[in-house]
Formats: C-alpha cells, sequence, structure tokens
C-alpha cells in the first residue's frame, strides 16, 4: 500500500478526488445550512456569511448592469433577473457553477505546481467561469424562450461546453510544452 501512495499519479488522484468530494459536499451543505427550510438552517451564516447568495447576486448585479450598458431595460432581485420586452431567468443554486469550481479547484490544487502557480491559475479560472456564467445569463435572459418540454436543456449544453474549456485549460496548464508547441506555429 505504501508503494502504490508513494506513486506520484496515484497520489494526485486520491487527492484530487478527496479534495473534489470535500468541496463538492461543503457546498451543498452550505447551501442547507442558508436555506431557511432546511434542517440545519442557521440563521447567522445565512444572514452574515452566505457566500452562495452573495456569488448569486453578484452575478445577476453585473448580468443587468452589462445589459442596461447595451441599451436593455433590465431589473433583478435576489433570484430573478428581467428584460423588459424579452424575458427573465431564475438563477438558482444549480446556476451558479460551484460543481464546476469545486471540480476546477480540486484538480489545480492536486496537481504538483508550485503554490503561487496554483493561486494564479484557480483565480484566473474562477474569474473566466463566471464570465462565462454572466454571458449565459445574458443570453437566456435576452433569447431564451420557456417552450414545452425538451431533452437537452440550455443548462446541459452549457455544462458540456464549460467541461470542454476546463478540460482544454487543464490539459494546457500540465501540459506546458504544448503551449511552446503551439506558439511556435
Amino acid at each position: 500500500m505504501k508503494k502504490l501512495l508513494a506513486n506520484p499519479s496515484v497520489k494526485f488522484i486520491i487527492v484530487f478526488l478527496l479534495l473534489f468530494v470535500v468541496f463538492y459536499y461543503f457546498n451543498i451543505y452550505y447551501f442547507a445550512v442558508t436555506t431557511p427550510t432546511s434542517r440545519h438552517y442557521n440563521a447567522f451564516i445565512a444572514e452574515h456569511l452566505n457566500y452562495i447568495k452573495g456569488l448569486r447576486l453578484t452575478l445577476l448585479t453585473i448580468s443587468t448592469s452589462l445589459l442596461n450598458l447595451m441599451g436593455f431595460t433590465t431589473i433583478h432581485d435576489d433570484y430573478i433577473m428581467l428584460v423588459a420586452g424579452h424575458g427573465s431567468i431564475q438563477v438558482v443554486y444549480k446556476c451558479l457553477g460551484l460543481g464546476v469550481m469545486s471540480f476546477f479547484a480540486a484538480f489545480v490544487i492536486a496537481y504538483p505546481k508550485s503554490v503561487k502557480a496554483k493561486i494564479v491559475f484557480i483565480i484566473a479560472g474562477i474569474l473566466v467561469l463566471q464570465f462565462l456564467n454572466v454571458i449565459r445569463f445574458m443570453l437566456l435572459a435576452v433569447f431564451w424562450t420557456k417552450t414545452g418540454s425538451t431533452t437537452l436543456d440550455h443548462h446541459s449544453i452549457f455544462n458540456f461546453v464549460i467541461y470542454l474549456i476546463v478540460a482544454a485549460a487543464l490539459y494546457f496548464w500540465v501540459n506546458p510544452v504544448s503551449q511552446k508547441k503551439h506558439a511556435k506555429n
């Protein structure tokens, strides 16, 4: 067993999976702690330390501000953004990208690179992910209409695209030689 754990690949996989599970389920538990109908609800945390609500409001505020700058009349509350004459979206927990951020952060932390490289890449990666989320909110509010039931919804398509982008970013971050080859061409 010691020999197996000494293998850098095995160590990476174990640390990555452990971190992913911790991050992913911490977010789910924290959501329960900040949801008034949950048996785990904590009023103090919900009122003063609710990063999930803060992220949702930040994304809605940025989306609304950008649409207003583009000439749309847009308003939002804690969950819903409305674009006059177009549509509205409701931003719930699964729209925030906490799962993909958990995956991304766990991978980067587990991978054997310098702490500085990890910090820079995690911050840049999360900012890019959330910028893409803002673009999605804006496009959905302006163009998406709720018609009938579909087997493939916008959320599934967005997740597929985001995971492709994350996979590509991680590939180039892990393989700097590939970056140099592409830069020369």
